[in-house]
């Protein structure tokens, strides 16, 4: 039980009571219809004394004393009972409790990368000389087995006569395969050539986003000269902040906007959660895959995700204008007929825009107030207090 320690209050808590007074109870010359189809029990101090009157009277500061009535002898602690046309002047509103279908989005900003499957360098095994580029420009797109770029290798020359002078062993073959000599060019070895350069190909199809390669150039045995990468997929990476990511799982839908063609939302699925969080941003990094076939969406975009789930557990909603959230306590108030006015400690669950799942405390048919809640609640906090100081025993 918590105890309550009652102190007159000064000058700011006296006109809040004043207005408070003025709101809810009664003046002296309207004490019959302080309690319609009941009886007042006696009248208390407005400001929160100890007093009580059998008789309507006026306090020290000529402030009416309020009416309590034998009904509400019954009501819970802080039960709150208002006049019909009090409750018309104040704009109290009331909506019915229901069962719905509870869904969340998720909003999330986000950027496009390159998928890391689908990248590739071209280093070759061997250092020469880069005689002759073919792909000359970092942006160009290629082919699988079109040529990048022809190579002078004295290392690759030698290879060359031992394959000869071995009689074409598989040993020889494999000695060149392994350093990754062209099928092409053992073909020509085959028809009896020895050429003095050899033509690498591009591995894969895709776009040159990367080239230190130069015409004339050397480069040493693993130096990457080329880097691609195959954009016909691409990876939107969305910063989703922590308390949101109860509600996403891999597999949910997503829809991105992108900022160059905002007309035109791109549909994916998250792919991964990656397991860590960003210790500054408290944000955890979503992966999303989206096709890309026709090569318009760019690396380092930037784009805003939605992910809607469905909430799972109760699927009684309020809106969220009902809910009295302090912090400490959340409480919602319950109307119960005839002008009178519950608190009720409600548990809540997952928020959205307009409504508050409500897990415990509330069920379907019950009417709450979701217009002049926190009017209600501060008469309903007065009462409580006074209910436990005992200033309602009528002695």
């Amino acid at each position: 039980m918590i105890g309550v320690s009652f102190v007159r209050p000064g000058l700011a808590g006296a006109v809040l009571l004043a207005v408070l007074a003025g709101a809810f109870g009664p003046s002296a010359t309207s004490a019959a219809d302080a309690c319609p189809g009941s009886k007042v029990k006696f009248y208390r101090d407005p400001m929160g004394g100890p007093d009580t009157s059998p008789v309507p009277k006026k306090d020290s500061m000529n402030m009416d004393y309020i009416a309590v009535c034998e009904s509400e002898a019954g009501d819970s602690p802080g039960t709150v009972r208002i006049n019909p046309d009090k409750v018309q002047r104040l704009g109290v509103r009331s909506a019915v409790v229901g069962e719905r279908d509870l869904s969340r989005t998720i909003r999330a900003f986000a950027s496009l990368q390159f998928d890391e499957r689908r990248q590739y360098v071209v280093a070759p095994k061997f250092s020469g000389w880069i005689e002759k580029l073919h792909v000359n420009a970092t942006g160009d797109t290629v082919e699988r087995g079109q040529i990048l770029f022809e190579v002078f290798s004295p290392e690759l020359n030698v290879l060359q006569q031992e394959w000869g002078l071995a009689g074409r062993s598989v040993y020889a073959s494999d000695k060149l395969r392994y350093l990754d000599y062209p099928e092409a060019a053992i073909d020509r070895l085959r028809r009896g050539e020895r050429p003095r350069t050899v033509a690498i190909p591009t591995p894969v199809s895709g776009t040159v986003v990367d080239k230190t390669a130069v015409e004339g150039a050397r480069f040493r045995a693993g130096e990457t000269l080329f880097r691609i990468v195959d954009v016909s997929t691409m990876w939107v990476m969305a910063e989703v902040y922590e308390q949101d990511l109860g509600f996403v799982k891999a597999g949910d839908s997503a829809r991105i906007s992108v900022n160059a063609w905002p007309d035109r939302p791109l549909e994916g699925k998250v792919t991964l959660i990656y397991p860590s969080v960003g210790r500054d941003s408290r944000t955890a990094r979503l992966r999303i895959e989206v096709p890309n076939p026709d090569g318009r969406l760019r690396a380092d975009m930037a784009a805003i995700v939605e992910i809607t789930t469905p909430v799972e557990g109760s699927r009684v909603a309020v809106p969220d204008s009902a809910l009295i959230d302090t912090g400490r306590r959340k409480v919602v108030l319950v109307e119960r007929g005839e002008g009178r006015y519950e608190p009720r400690k409600v548990t809540v669950g997952a928020r959205m825009p307009g409504w508050v799942q409500i897990n415990a405390g509330l069920q379907p048919g019950e009417k709450v107030v979701t217009q002049a809640t926190f009017l209600i609640d501060a008469e309903s906090n007065i009462r409580a207090a006074l209910a436990a100081f005992g200033a309602g025993d009528g002695t």
